[in-house]
C-alpha cells in the first residue's frame, strides 16, 4: 500500500512559562494541548464550525504522543499536522513538534478524528469538503 500521509496545517505556538512543570520542561499533558490547538486551527481554516448546537461535530477517539526531547521556556513550538487516508467517518491525524529554529524532532503523536451527529451521538459520514481537501493535497 502506498504512503498517503499529507501535510495539512502548520501551527506556531509560544511556550508559556506555566507550561513547564517542576522538572523544568514542558509538562507532558501540554503536548496534547499543542496538538489540539493545531487540530482546531486546521478545522477552523476549513470553515468547520466549532459552535455549540451544530449538526455535526468532530471528536477524537484516541490520542498518543511520544516525547523525544524536552521543550523548555522560552521557545515557540511548530506543530505540523498530517492527515492519512480518510475512512467513512474518520480521519487519522499525525503530529510532529519541533522548536522554531531547531530541526530536531521533539515529539510526535497521533489522534483519530471522528465526525458525529451530536443529537444522536452516532458517527456520520466525513464531510465531502474535508475528504476532498485531504485527498487532493
Amino acid at each position: 500500500m502506498e504512503h498517503f500521509r499529507r501535510l495539512m496545517h502548520t501551527s506556531r505556538i509560544p511556550v508559556r512559562w506555566g507550561d513547564m512543570d517542576a522538572m523544568g520542561h514542558v509538562n507532558n499533558t501540554i503536548y496534547f494541548r499543542y496538538a489540539e490547538q493545531s487540530r482546531i486551527e486546521w478545522l477552523e481554516s476549513l470553515g468547520f464550525s466549532l459552535d455549540v448546537g451544530r449538526d455535526e461535530a468532530a471528536v477524537i477517539v484516541n490520542a498518543s504522543c511520544t516525547f523525544l526531547l524536552p521543550i523548555t521556556y522560552p521557545a515557540t513550538v511548530e506543530v505540523l499536522l498530517y492527515a492519512d487516508r480518510p475512512g467513512r467517518s474518520s480521519v487519522p491525524t499525525f503530529y510532529e513538534m519541533r522548536c522554531v529554529g531547531d530541526e530536531k524532532l521533539y515529539a510526535e503523536g497521533a489522534a483519530k478524528v471522528v465526525w458525529f451527529h451530536p443529537a444522536t451521538g452516532k458517527s456520520m459520514e466525513l464531510p465531502a469538503r474535508i475528504r476532498a481537501l485531504i485527498e487532493s493535497k
